[in-house]
């Protein structure tokens, strides 16, 4: 895959970077990263672990080396974590790349999160309930996602569109290599 682009997928949490990302990476045959997991990996904790033993700092200075790790390759599919934007050295790094924002609503995000509090289990960032802290988080993150990304996309849109809308964006991008034949490249 050397010479493509990576393609990073940004937004809050359970605005569905990984869902899609799967899909992306699958209908392009691209390897898939996902940030936060790599932490995991790297550390041997999970969010909340590093977050109790050395705060939400220590999370993203972990945060900022996967993401610096995972950059040196290209062609991939890469999730970021919702908060990956708020550091200036991660977004030189997504400039690199194909940026796709995933924005929802406050309300469609807190609705997923009260649905599947397991999925995106993260320790609290402001302490509040889900729909003020995802409203909150928005406000302060909403500008840094708008700026970092080259397409915004409707979260809330069912997969299969949203899926479809995101390879139109990558190929209007330039991040779909075409064959002679005319054809955008799956592989």
């Amino acid at each position: 895959m050397s010479g493509e682009r990576n393609i990073y997928l940004i937004g809050a949490r359970a605005s569905g970077k990984t869902t899609l990302g799967r899909k992306l990476a699958a209908r392009l045959k691209r390897p898939f990263v996902d940030t936060d997991r790599r932490v995991r990996l790297r550390t041997g904790r999970s969010v909340a672990e590093l977050v109790d033993a050395g705060g939400w700092e220590s999370f993203r200075e972990a945060e900022s080396i996967a993401l610096a790790e995972v950059a040196v390759f290209s062609g991939q599919v890469v999730s970021c974590g919702g908060g990956i934007v708020l550091r200036q050295e991660n977004r030189d790094l997504l400039e690199k790349g194909i940026v796709l924002y995933l924005k929802a609503s406050p309300e469609v995000l807190a609705g997923r999160l009260l649905r599947n509090p397991l999925e995106a289990q993260r320790p609290t960032l402001t302490g509040g309930g889900v729909v003020d802290e995802v409203s909150q988080v928005l406000a302060e993150r909403g500008a840094l996602y708008l700026s970092c990304a080259h397409v915004v996309l409707p979260a809330e849109a069912p997969l299969p569109e949203l899926v479809e809308l995101a390879l139109v964006e990558i190929e209007r991008l330039g991040g779909i290599r075409r064959t002679v034949a005319g054809r955008g490249r799956i592989s």
